[in-house]
C-alpha cells in the first residue's frame, strides 16, 4: 500500500496534520538541510580517509600505491546516493490518535506512537545540527520498542511539535 509521496504536505503546508478526506495520513518530508548534513559528514570523513590512503602510500612507496585512495572515493559515491534514498525514506504524519514514523529504503519500518502513551517528547540538537540549523523530536513511552526519533526538522518545527505532542499526550492519558 502507497502512502503517498515523502514530500507532499498538507494544504497548508508543513503544519498540515491530522488526515485528508479520503482517511489517508498527510505525510511530512524531512527537510533538505539533513541531507546537506549528512552529505558533508560522508564528504569530510570519506574525503580524509581517501586522502590518507592515497598520499602517505603514494609518497613513500611510489605512485602505484596511491591507488588505495580509490575504495574510499567509490565508496565516497555511493554514498552520496544511499545517503538521498534514505531520506527521501523518512516521514512523518500527525493523525487524530497517534503519530507516524515511516523510514527505510529495503526494508520499510513504521511506527505507530498513540498519543496517550507518551511519556517524554524532548528535542536534542548536537553541534554540528545546530550549524545546519536542525534539531532531533525523540518520543519516549512506557515500551521501549516504540521509542521513537525524527531527526533532522527545523528548530522552530521540532518544538511545534514537541508542545503539540505534549498537549495531546496529556488530554489522552487523563482518561488513562
Amino acid at each position: 500500500m502507497d502512502t503517498g509521496s515523502p514530500h507532499e504536505a498538507g494544504p497548508d503546508g508543513p503544519r498540515g496534520t491530522i488526515e485528508t478526506a479520503g482517511g489517508e495520513p498527510v505525510w511530512i518530508a524531512l527537510p533538505p538541510g539533513l541531507l546537506r548534513m549528512r552529505r558533508l559528514l560522508l564528504v569530510v570523513w570519506l574525503g580524509l580517509i581517501a586522502l590518507a590512503a592515497g598520499l602517505l602510500p603514494g609518497l613513500l612507496a611510489g605512485p602505484a600505491w596511491a591507488a588505495f585512495a580509490l575504495p574510499p572515493l567509490a565508496l565516497m559515491a555511493w554514498g552520496w546516493v544511499m545517503i538521498e534514498r534514505n531520506w527521501r525514506s523518512w516521514r512523518y504524519a500527525e493523525r487524530a490518535d497517534d503519530l507516524l514514523i515511516s523510514r527505510g529504503v529495503l526494508w520499510r519500518e513504521e511506527t505507530v506512537v498513540p498519543y496517550g502513551r507518551m511519556q517524554l517528547v524532548e528535542v536534542t540538537s548536537g553541534p554540528v545540527e545546530r550549524h545546519f540549523g536542525l534539531a532531533s523530536v525523540q518520543l519516549h513511552t512506557a515500551a521501549a520498542a516504540t521509542d521513537a526519533t525524527i531527526p533532522g526538522l527545523d528548530p522552530a518545527e521540532a518544538e511545534r511539535l514537541r508542545d503539540r505532542l505534549t498537549e495531546l499526550g496529556e488530554a489522552r492519558s487523563a482518561g488513562l
